[in-house]
């Protein structure tokens, strides 16, 4: 009896971290993503996205993750960091087309942490996010679509760098 709890709790850990390392593989292949890996070190793409998000005259308005509450449990998982990015400009500009759309805001980046420690920066494209919302907000909203597209490009771009 003893033998097998002890092996029960060896093998706890990795029945724990599993489900985060699958549920992280499945990104690569999710329709409208933009998926980076990178070899830079988790908290440093964390940090490097939100001073990107900056420059590219955005503002990080949410954060959540699961990461530091799980470990005040005393449950170690991989890094997991969520971060809602827009501005007030685009807030004004989507209301005035689409009052739907605006449960969409803000856009999220996802940073998950791989099991060398290094991050992977992910999110769903803002022409994705948009797409169900154009129909009724027109071609003005596939615009602003495009626009926080190319931004969000620019700022994986910079983060990653």
């Amino acid at each position: 009896m003893f033998a097998r709890l002890s092996r029960l709790c060896r093998l706890l850990p990795v029945l724990i971290c599993l489900p985060f390392a699958v549920s992280a593989a499945d990104l690569d292949n999710r329709d409208g993503w933009a998926v980076h890996k990178t070899d830079k070190p988790y908290a440093q793409l964390i940090k490097d996205l939100a001073a990107a998000v900056k420059a590219e005259g955005l503002i990080v308005v949410t954060q959540a993750g699961p990461t530091k509450a799980a470990a005040a449990r005393g449950i170690t998982i991989p890094g997991n960091r969520v971060m809602g990015v827009f501005n007030n400009d685009y807030a004004v500009r989507v209301l005035a087309l689409s009052t739907a759309a605006m449960i969409e805001a803000p856009i999220r980046f996802y940073v998950t942490e791989t099991p060398d420690g290094s991050g992977t920066l992910s999110y769903k494209t803002p022409n994705h996010v948009f797409a169900p919302y154009v129909p009724t907000g027109g071609a003005a909203l596939q615009e602003i679509a495009d626009e926080l597209s190319q931004q969000f490009d620019a700022i994986a771009k910079n983060a990653i760098r």
